[in-house]
């Protein structure tokens, strides 16, 4: 048994032209799985999608905006068009137009954090969960943060929501587990990707975290796209409501 062998399975990946999410959707490829490359804008989908084929893989860009339920359904079906199902769904795009204390944050960023990061996983889920328990077989994956386990002066909005997000693994995973169908959360530590730009760049900030971090580093993309394809696997048909950190040891070490 290839226990980390992703063959003939589909996998649909949001937030997927750059960072955490182009990992997983890469690793997700060279474990044998047909990805759908998702985020706002189709060029830089496209781009993905050719780098995974160059590399032997299968892929398809099917853009859309997460904000949107109607993008999303049409996600859904574009996927099933071209390939005919959803195994793996991996929630990885997410918002944060807010940087600073709660006691400043505008009512409209605090919903769009909450919309973007939160309501919007729960449709895409509940688009895709009822075919993954009519075959008895599935898995999903939102991506988190350990933002949702501790507390922060800057960045609490975004906390709230990825917290929401563990709980939202943990609800449908008692939901559909009757079905054979896995929710599982990854929650990275700082990644040096875009989406976290303003925390690595600020040189004091880095030194800060790579001093309390017991590896000395911060991650990289790559350190995250393996989970999501152990998370996928048969490697992992145990594993189900869990929140699987993955941030070098920071959280242990404060």
């Amino acid at each position: 048994m290839k226990a980390f062998q992703l063959t003939g399975k589909v996998a649909v990946v949001t937030g997927s032209s750059r960072g955490i999410g182009r990992s997983i959707a890469q690793h997700l490829a060279a474990a044998g799985a047909r990805v759908v490359i998702s985020s706002r804008k189709g060029p830089a989908c496209d781009e993905v999608v050719q780098a995974i084929r160059a590399a032997g893989g299968e892929a398809a860009a099917v853009p859309a905006n997460i904000g949107d339920r109607a993008q999303l359904e049409n996600l859904v079906s574009e996927t099933r068009r071209v390939w005919g199902r959803i195994d793996v769904l991996v929630c990885n795009a997410a918002s944060n137009p807010y940087y600073g204390p709660m006691s400043g944050l505008p009512d409209d960023a605090f919903s769009k954090i909450l919309h973007n990061n939160v309501i919007a996983n729960h449709w895409l889920c509940n688009l895709v969960l009822p075919e993954m328990a009519e075959r008895r077989d599935g898995a999903v994956i939102i991506v988190s943060s350990i933002g949702g386990l501790k507390g922060s002066g800057t960045l609490g909005a975004y906390g709230i929501s990825k917290a929401a997000d563990m709980q939202l693994a943990r609800n449908l995973a008692v939901e559909w587990g009757k079905h054979n169908v896995r929710v599982n959360c990854i929650a990275p530590g700082l990644v040096k990707t875009d989406f976290a730009r303003a925390l690595w760049e600020n040189p004091k900030l880095l030194a800060q975290t790579e001093a309390m971090t017991p590896l000395r580093r911060i991650g990289e993309p790559d350190d995250i796209g393996g989970i999501a394809v152990f998370l996928a696997s048969r490697a992992g048909a145990f594993v189900t409501g869990q929140t699987l950190v993955a941030d070098g040891g920071i959280t242990i070490a404060g």
